[in-house]
């Protein structure tokens, strides 16, 4: 539906094949004002009265977009670009440009978008809705929003978001980290090389040797310099407030759960343990 005066808009839908006259301009005028953008009518075939009223009262046409946790926007964008038909590349500078965060700066949730929004406008929406809720979340707990602070926590969040198998492990995983960074050890962690394009890619060896960027943490000591993908309410929570261990070590089992161990000993024994179960 465009934009303008009720007279425009009759003669825009003429000229895209919709059966209307001057008439309908006074019909249209008496039932209410329509609704410009994209709306659904639910039918195909209506008659005259019914078609201008549905102008009128027709709910917006909208779509569904799921940002999973744990995925990067660099393959959020891509999905984006396909199912939408936008372009990915302004999807990415739009982002960077509104974006306090280099990445998670789009909370992992389920959003309902106009149909035909355009990169500029979907990208301004997502990082607003997302700004609202890191802020919401962060006044609950701190009493403000420091950007800074918030960074860190999603960083971890992040990592925890790649490393659990489930939510009841997120605050476990979390007292590894902070265990391992408060020892000075590094977190040799792999999902934190499943960054940007590498999201679904199996970390190998040859990663660990050639990935020079703060995303090793193999080589790289400390947390990243900015987190890895998106982060779900559950991720947050349990970087904010980790579990109250002396873990230092987790290993995946047979059941692609993790077991976890305070000793490089204990750590060991869980290995041997899935190795013997292959």
């Amino acid at each position: 539906m465009p934009q303008g005066s009720i007279g425009h808009i009759i003669t825009q839908l003429t000229k895209k094949g919709y059966a209307l006259s001057p008439i309908d301009k006074y019909l249209l005028a008496m039932i209410g004002k329509p609704r410009s953008g994209w709306i659904y009518i639910g039918q195909t075939k209506l008659n005259r009265i019914d078609f201008l009223y549905k102008l009128t009262s027709a709910k917006a046409r909208l779509e569904k977009v799921t940002l999973i946790p744990g995925e990067t926007s660099i393959i959020f964008f891509e999905m984006l670009a396909q199912t939408m038909h936008l372009n990915q590349v302004k999807l990415m500078e739009y982002y960077k440009e509104f974006s306090s965060y280099p990445e998670a700066g789009i909370y992992a949730d389920t959003y309902y978008v106009p149909y035909g929004i355009q990169e500029k406008h979907l990208i301004d929406f997502l990082v607003k809705e997302s700004e609202k809720k890191y802020q919401e979340i962060s006044e609950k707990i701190y009493g403000t929003y420091d950007k800074k602070q918030w960074q860190k926590v999603l960083i971890i969040a992040s990592i925890i978001q790649k490393e659990a198998a489930n939510t009841h492990e997120m605050p476990l995983v979390s007292s590894v980290i902070y265990n391992r960074l408060k020892k000075g050890m590094m977190l040799q962690m792999d999902g934190t090389l499943n960054y940007g394009a590498y999201s679904h890619i199996k970390v190998t060896p040859e990663r660990i040797r050639e990935d020079n960027t703060s995303f090793n943490t193999y080589k790289h000591k400390g947390i990243p310099d900015s987190p890895i993908g998106a982060v779900s309410l559950d991720a947050i929570k349990a970087a904010i407030k980790p579990a109250q261990t002396d873990y230092l070590y987790f290993m995946k089992n047979a059941q692609d759960l993790h077991d976890f161990s305070s000793t490089f000993k204990e750590h060991r024994k869980n290995i041997e343990t899935v190795k013997k179960g292959k």
